[in-house]
């Protein structure tokens, strides 16, 4: 008896199994290297997990996306040059020299001169990777036969577009940054008055001068736009599609937009219906640490743990630098837990176990930690704000300073340059600071709570979206066509002076018709005299 239960359960279940691969979609994700393929392969590990079929396609230089894992299977596509730890260790440590520098006009254009030479060169790499997929008739019927459902890519780069296009599938966004900048300002009414540009250093509270700036760097991303990115992906439109197809409408024209923000976190601005903010999707509750780490955060008693980490580009500072950051915490009482590769440092204190990973989202959830130095990016940002932890940021470049600036206007966070970090204890000052001032703590408590408390969890809706988009082939009544529209129309500017002119027609029709009267009442008068 108990060998024919076992049995029915075991069919129930293969049965229950062959139904959900048979209903799961077959999904084809182009993401982007680095941190942002670290969320992204959370979302695909959910994906699977709901009985979908995830292909992934990646360079044979790949940098983070390895194959043999059972959650997805890779399309490994041959280049010459590509996106990895090659490319962008030589342009951070460009870039951290300069922001080293006194701060001065040159300063800030030679920073803008290397920003705008590596997001170009960034963008050649991947314009020359779509086009090598787009015309390998091969590859492309390779990729037609397996009948996907839909495309699903990170949108700072633009070879998913491009190949959602070519063919003709539905398109969903992991997105936070497109090729021409932040994401809202591709589809959604931003006032320059109050939405604040990324880079600019501002909030959404602006005086005249500062929304001045902001009309600056607005001018300064169009033209990063105009002249640098927009035309590389152009020319594979042009080749490729023929030139009546606009890289800029496709870049708008997505189904869906999952937004990796949220407005506990953003400023508030205008959306549309087809933006679904996901912020934080990939926090979750703190699992156990590894013995030695909790032997080691429990050793910190009643002070704690100082948590540090630059992220997934920053793997190594300046060594003046690291020797001042291990100096200042020396002089600490808590505990600290570094993400440092590198050379150590020659005055690290006997407080500071350095190491090359850790479960930060685990650490970030642990009672012990009292403080997250962090350079400032979405992923840590995020989980800082879900475990409530407040932060001394030390930004280094893109989008960075802004995540900070966030948190920083709503007092919990202080913000320091790589610059001053070696002088007058400043770094000291602030770790102590944001340690004993109790407002620090308590508003990113608050933000958590703000944060957690939803109908749905951030992963839960962007799965249903994922999903929706499927079952309805798009969704094309929550897309606006606005973007299709000439700048003259969008802003009717068309409109207003076609109503000047008739309004003008009007006056001056008026004007002669009592000019006229005014001639013939003085001809008359002239007669009767």
């Amino acid at each position: 008896m108990s060998h024919n239960r076992n049995a029915t359960l075991l069919l129930l279940c293969v049965v229950f199994l062959s139904w959900r691969l048979s209903h799961g979609g077959k999904i084809l994700v182009i993401p982007l290297e680095g941190s942002h393929w670290v969320n992204m392969d959370i979302m695909i590990k959910a994906l699977h997990s709901e009985g979908h079929s995830v292909d992934v396609i990646r360079t044979n230089q790949s940098w983070y996306i390895l194959d043999g894992f059972p959650h997805y299977e890779t399309i490994t596509v041959p280049v010459v040059e590509a996106f990895n730890h090659d490319f962008i260790q030589p342009v951070l440590k460009k870039i951290i020299n300069i922001e080293r520098g006194e701060e001065s006009f040159l300063t800030f254009a030679s920073l803008q001169v290397e920003m705008f030479d590596a997001m170009f060169n960034m963008h050649r790499i991947i314009s020359k990777m779509a086009t090598s997929m787009l015309k390998d008739e091969d590859f492309m019927d390779m990729l037609r036969e397996r009948q996907y459902d839909l495309v699903f890519t990170d949108p700072a780069w633009g070879a998913g577009i491009l190949l959602a296009h070519a063919l003709k599938l539905p398109l969903v966004y992991n997105v936070r940054w497109l090729t021409s900048g932040e994401g809202h300002l591709a589809i959604t009414p931003s006032p320059l008055s109050y939405i604040p540009m990324t880079g600019s250093g501002l909030s959404d509270k602006m005086t005249f001068i500062q929304r001045l700036q902001n009309f600056f760097f607005y001018l300064l991303w169009q033209f990063q736009d105009t002249v640098f990115t927009n035309p590389q992906y152009q020319a594979v439109c042009d080749e490729i599609f023929g030139p009546e197809v606009k890289y800029r409408e496709l870049l708008q024209g997505a189904d869906i937009w999952l937004m990796r923000a949220d407005f506990v976190f953003e400023f508030p601005r205008p959306t549309m219906p087809n933006i679904i903010y996901i912020g934080g999707f990939q926090c979750k509750p703190a699992k156990q640490l590894p013995a030695d780490l909790e032997e080691f955060v429990q050793s910190s008693g009643e002070h704690g743990v100082i948590l540090m980490s630059l992220g997934t580009f920053v793997t190594e500072l300046p060594a003046d630098v690291t020797n001042e950051i291990a100096s200042t915490f020396a002089k600490l009482p808590q505990k600290v837990i570094w993400k440092h590769k590198g050379d150590k440092p020659a005055n690290l204190g006997n407080n500071t176990l350095l190491v090359d990973w850790m479960p930060q989202n685990d650490l970030l959830g642990h009672p012990k930690i009292k403080l997250f130095v962090a350079h400032g990016g979405t992923n840590g940002v995020q989980e800082a704000i879900y475990h409530g932890v407040p932060v001394v940021g030390l930004p280094v470049f893109f989008d960075q300073y802004d995540n900070l600036l966030r948190l920083a206007a709503r007092g919990a966070a202080k913000i320091l340059s790589l610059a001053t970090v070696d002088k007058d204890d400043i770094f000291l000052n602030a770790i102590q600071e944001v340690l004993i001032e109790p407002s620090y703590r308590m508003n990113m408590q608050r933000l958590s709570r703000l944060h957690k408390d939803t109908p749905m969890k951030p992963l839960d809706s962007a799965l249903f979206w994922i999903e929706y988009v499927m079952r309805h082939k798009g969704a094309a009544h929550l897309r606006t066509e606005s973007y299709k529209l000439p700048w003259y129309s969008y802003y009717s500017v068309d409109v207003v002076l076609f109503l000047t002119g008739a309004l003008l027609l009007v006056l001056l029709t008026a004007s002669m018709l009592l000019r006229c009267l005014c001639i013939t009442v003085r001809k008359n008068k002239a007669k009767r005299d």
